[in-house]
């Protein structure tokens, strides 16, 4: 069921259809630029009020850190996940460069963990859920989200086709951005079989909407179920 996004999907499967065409790179960057932008909270660069911002402006803080049922996760933990991936792919395997997130966003935002979240069990998604500061959680993805932007826009055709470099898989794992935990390491050989258009096409893009989507369904059930499942 769709509960945020809508018209994302079309746009995005139209970005697909063109973002590795030499002729369309420009066209393609800006249709990346107008989801991605959908995807952030305005705050990003004073946009006007967007879904984003409706899913997380009302958010109280309790509610960040309540597994609705069984195999849902928190909204806390998804903050973190999405902000963690596309630190990591877009800072060192897009750009080639560095990832935004050091030991003093790791202080600020009181993280027990620096990789993506994706080997927590329950019991350790709900400690860290309840741990965590959620505003500066929130300014971490902004701060990650302006700088994609930053990088996507100076990006050519050449870019696009450049295919992820082993090194820099290998420097997410020496950073601590995976872990070798089989549901962490496994990411590490997912993006290893990606160029860059294709990462353009998920951990900032689909893989967010995905995530967004079950915010909002869980924002719902939070607010009008009686039992839930770990709070």
């Amino acid at each position: 069921m769709k509960y945020f996004g809508e018209g994302l999907s079309e746009e995005h499967k139209a970005l697909n259809q063109i973002i590795r065409k030499k002729q369309r790179t420009e066209e393609a960057i800006k249709i990346f630029l107008d989801i991605h932008k959908q995807l952030h909270r305005s705050n990003i660069k004073d946009r006007e009020e967007n879904e984003t911002d409706r899913l997380f402006g009302d958010l109280k803080p309790w509610e960040y850190a309540v597994m609705p049922g069984r195999e849902d996760e928190t909204i806390a933990w998804v903050v973190w996940h999405i902000a963690r991936i596309e630190d990591l792919t877009m800072g060192i395997l897009a750009a080639r460069g560095d990832q935004l997130f050091n030991e003093d966003w790791c202080r600020k935002i009181n993280s027990p963990i620096k990789d993506t979240g994706n080997a927590l069990s329950d019991e350790e998604i709900m400690a860290f859920s309840k741990q965590v500061n959620c505003q500066e959680l929130l300014d971490y993805r902004s701060a990650v989200g302006e700088r994609t932007r930053e990088i996507v826009s100076r990006f050519t055709f050449e870019d696009m086709k450049r295919e992820v470099n082993q090194a820099d898989l290998m420097k997410i794992q020496r950073e601590g951005g995976v872990t070798l935990q089989k549901d962490s390491e496994w990411l590490l050989e997912f993006w290893g079989t990606k160029d860059v258009a294709g990462l353009l096409l998920m951990p900032p893009t689909r893989h967010v909407m995905l995530h967004l989507n079950d915010c909002c369904k869980w924002k719902e059930k939070i607010r009008t179920r009686t039992k839930l499942f770990l709070v």
